[in-house]
């Protein structure tokens, strides 16, 4: 069997962002971590490799040269046979132009299983994994908190607004994977010097006959939240109701 899961780097949600000259997109110094959910996808992945027999993982990234340090430190330092390197412009990508690169190299590897993080904590479009389901004609399950093989099967608890569903779907397949699927594990020393030396294949869009990728979602312009405006003092209770009702419309 064969696993193919994301690798995906974000921007740090904790640092400081600062907005370019063009007011659509980020300035290049800033801080990146790998996107928590595709940490849960990774640890699936190994876990479902632990479990069974002749398992290969692949680990894929796709963005500019330093996306090769999160696919090596993230995944494959963690235990992931194998890596991917898609070279693209991340600032003209859409969840589209994302999903269509996923399934070009889903066609070339021929995996059983696709684990992607359920969303990207920058974007949060939560698009990806029902997209490439829907290109490749795979039955899907997101937000998973438990994943199995059985047979030909994956069994796949995923949280959904009433409590929890288990479903049994055919591979090949897509798998989203949620939070709660686990607790991912840390590199070891080891497997970071591993890291160093195991395969790393590399790719542009031209290689997996992507000839059209542009955006079908633009970013216009970006802007800075708003400051929080200064308080106001009020002389008594009476004031402060009154201001309540009329002018905060709380009560």
């Amino acid at each position: 069997m064969k696993i193919l899961v994301t690798a995906k780097r974000v921007t740090d949600p904790n640092a400081k962002l600062v907005i370019n000259d063009d007011g659509n997109w980020i300035d290049d110094d800033v801080e990146y971590i790998l996107n928590p959910f595709c940490e849960n996808a990774i640890e699936a992945a190994l876990q479902l490799a632990e479990a069974g027999d002749d398992v290969e993982t692949v680990a894929i990234g796709i963005g500019d040269d330093e996306v090769q340090r999160f696919i090596r430190q993230g995944a494959l330092a963690r235990g992931v046979d194998r890596g991917i390197w898609v070279e693209a412009e991340e600032a003209e990508l859409d969840s589209d132009g994302i999903a269509r690169i996923l399934k070009a190299v889903v066609e070339k590897e021929e995996p059983d299983l696709v684990l992607l993080g359920k969303q990207a904590v920058d974007g949060d479009s939560n698009q990806v994994a029902q997209l490439l389901a829907e290109m490749l004609g795979w039955p899907q399950a997101t937000f998973a908190s438990d994943v199995t093989i059985e047979g030909n099967e994956a069994i796949v608890t995923r949280e959904v607004d009433g409590g929890l569903e288990t479903l049994a779907i055919g591979m090949p397949c897509v798998v989203s994977a949620d939070l709660r699927l686990n607790d991912p594990r840390y590199a070891s020393l080891a497997g970071i010097m591993k890291a160093k030396k195991k395969e790393m294949d590399e790719y542009e869009p031209d290689d997996l006959d992507i000839d059209d990728l542009d955006p079908k979602v633009r970013v216009v312009a970006m802007h800075e939240p708003a400051g929080r405006s200064a308080g106001v003092a009020v002389a008594d209770v009476d004031e402060l109701i009154a201001k309540l009702a009329t002018e905060a419309r709380v009560i």
